[in-house]
């Protein structure tokens, strides 16, 4: 079979929800990924930066195949002997009391926002059915119903509603719209990205998350950050929170929590939230499944030992500087943090952000337009300096073809 071959399968008998780069991947390694015909590739997307570790990171792959073939799954209707020992190291990691595992980021979400209800009623005293959640514009938290309810993309939410009530939706990056939302005696939460991945690297102004979290704290409102994408080394520090020295009240992490090896999320919180679900009120058959955690220990093993936050720190300095040196009609604006960067496009001669990026392909180099205008590069944190800059090399070479 070929690479036709392969996309004609994927559309005659999958869903067709999903718009891919004409490109089918067989292996990976590091920074690098083949395709079926054996071209190599410098993945500049890591899966949504759910391969912050590279493809297939032997620490992560052993820390699998020896659990699989041991125990992999026995519900929480029993304990098992891995979870505790994972419970206990990745609360001690991100210094929290507590955590509650998932599996995906949108389950993280939802069970964030079932979290500051239960706290809501249980600790704040809001009347029953009464609490609110600020969410922002452009967010992207996931795809159920809850969480479309709350984004403000008309793809994640035409013909899908009715929709969840009890959220405000407030522009992002804007401190005032946040205080006058404060006013309102129901607010339970503040739920945000402490950058806006999907909306295309979205960075706020420096200041914004502090100070969001100390108006969250003068009106007893939780400050909950989805870090599912930002999280964990991608932007140079272990959380995007910690730039600014925040500590949120929940802490939504994924992706990276397994080095992409298979779906593990988590939420974090201190005793004082975390202890309002009782036994019963909220779970997962493969939440907290022996094979995860196993993997998610590793996995935050690899983004310690090989200092991944500093490695992205560094790289993403580098790249920042040399892409802003690429003279290109097409490049409006660079803008990011550590190795999660977005380049805003400038449609010329009916090009657009797709077609760079079929170009950065046939080059040797792969990302995805979002919003069809910005284009996201978000290569693997074990990528060194040397094919960082093999790869920049490849980035002008494309954008040069539109010259």
């Amino acid at each position: 079979m070929n690479t036709q071959d392969y996309i004609n399968r994927e559309d005659k008998f999958g869903a067709h929800n999903y718009h891919p780069l004409p490109v089918v991947l067989e292996r990976g390694e590091g920074p690098f990924v083949w395709d079926v015909e054996g071209k190599r590739y410098f993945d500049f997307l890591s899966a949504y930066s759910a391969v912050n570790q590279g493809h297939c990171h032997p620490a992560i792959v052993k820390a699998l195949t020896d659990q699989a073939k041991r125990l992999t799954l026995t519900s929480r209707a029993f304990y098992n002997s891995v979870l505790g020992e994972y419970e206990e190291y990745v609360t001690k990691y991100f210094k929290y009391d507590k955590v509650l595992p998932m599996n995906s980021g949108a389950e993280a979400d939802e069970t964030a926002l079932k979290l500051c209800r239960k706290w809501a009623y249980k600790k704040k005293g809001i009347k029953s059915n009464n609490a609110k959640i600020i969410a922002c514009e452009g967010n992207f938290h996931g795809r159920t119903i809850s969480i479309i309810s709350m984004s403000t993309d008309p793809d994640a939410r035409d013909d899908y509603g009715p929709f969840t009530p009890g959220f405000i939706i407030i522009p992002y990056n804007d401190l005032k719209a946040l205080e006058n939302a404060l006013r309102d005696p129901d607010v339970a939460g503040f739920l945000v990205e402490p950058i806006q991945g999907e909306a295309g690297v979205f960075v706020p102004d420096e200041g914004y998350l502090r100070k969001s979290y100390e108006l969250c704290k003068s009106k007893n409102v939780l400050f909950i950050a989805d870090e599912v994408q930002t999280g964990i080394a991608r932007t140079g520090k272990l959380l995007a929170c910690d730039h600014e020295g925040v500590r949120p009240d929940i802490l939504i992490l994924g992706k990276a929590l397994s080095g992409g090896v298979l779906p593990v999320s988590a939420v974090l919180a201190d005793d004082e939230i975390m202890l309002t679900i009782k036994p019963g009120e909220h779970g997962s058959t493969f939440g907290g499944n022996p094979l995860a955690a196993k993997v998610a220990v590793a996995a935050l093993e690899v983004v310690k030992n090989e200092k991944l936050a500093e490695n992205a720190d560094r790289l993403g300095k580098i790249f920042r500087h040399e892409f802003s040196s690429i003279k290109s009609d097409m490049v409006e604006l660079v803008r990011g943090k550590g190795l999660l960067n977005a380049v805003v496009i400038k449609p010329k001669n009916g090009k657009e952000a797709w077609d760079v990026c079929l170009a950065m392909k046939d080059k040797g180099l792969i990302a995805k337009p979002t919003h069809n205008h910005i284009i996201r590069f978000a290569p693997p944190l074990v990528i060194t300096e040397k094919q960082l800059m093999e790869a920049i090399e490849l980035i002008k070479e494309a954008f040069k073809l539109f010259e």
